[in-house]
């Protein structure tokens, strides 16, 4: 990959953001062991609540609701609440479907129809959404690796970020788990860009890498 490293490749991925704000982008986060990085990365992505004209939609873990993006009352904030597993076990990119859950034939394909259903409602209340008024949350996908078979997380996916895209809306995924895992490697073809997030000094640093542009920065304070 002809990479653009540094200050340069920084402001060349900010541009191509700046972009993606226009025509909807998905954005996966990575990183294992460091919690307050994702969500102070998934505060900046979903942006102030009470802005004008900005709707938000969390899709998280029935454990933590609402945990990476701090619920406001003031703004525009809907929730879709799945049920998750006992296991806080790293998630795995192969799981035999047999193992699924059987408190529903397909609980994902329910999820992704819920999801629709959530970003159809806000369109219809919004009378039409604008370049990157919709902002929306999933976290995490390593919940749903753990009890769900590979096919279908990816499947889900695929069904959330085109809607997304096709509401012009800006969507993030939290996969807390290290860069070169497997799953990461399954589900990053299917994003506008992959952020990195590690603990350096005292504090956080990220990474944005967009494959299909060639573009990766440095490491940069979060």
């Amino acid at each position: 990959m002809d990479r653009a490293i540094g200050d340069r490749g920084a402001v060349r991925v900010v541009q191509t953001l700046d972009a993606l704000k226009r025509t909807g982008s998905n954005i996966l986060l990575v990183g294992s062991s460091v919690t307050g990085a994702h969500e102070m990365a998934c505060r900046r992505l979903c942006g102030h609540a009470d802005a004008d004209r900005r709707y938000r939609l969390v899709v998280t873990d029935e454990r933590r609701p609402m945990a990476s993006c701090d619920h406001d009352d003031r703004g525009n904030v809907r929730s879709i609440i799945y049920d998750a597993p006992e296991t806080t076990a790293a998630p795995t990119a192969e799981r035999d479907p047999a193992e699924r859950s059987s408190r529903s034939p397909d609980p994902l394909e329910a999820l992704g129809l819920e999801v629709i259903d959530a970003i159809d409602a806000i369109e219809s209340e919004a009378d039409g959404l604008g370049p990157s008024e919709l902002r929306v949350c999933v976290d995490s996908l390593a919940t749903l690796f753990q009890e769900h078979d590979t096919e279908s997380v990816f499947r889900l996916v695929h069904v959330v970020s085109s809607r997304i895209e096709q509401a012009g809306g800006m969507g993030h995924y939290h996969l807390p788990v290290a860069a070169d895992h497997e799953a990461v490697r399954l589900l990053e073809p299917m994003f506008d860009a992959t952020v990195e997030l590690r603990g350096e000094r005292g504090g956080y640093e990220q990474r944005w890498s967009l494959d299909d542009r060639g573009l990766e920065t440095d490491w940069v304070p979060l």
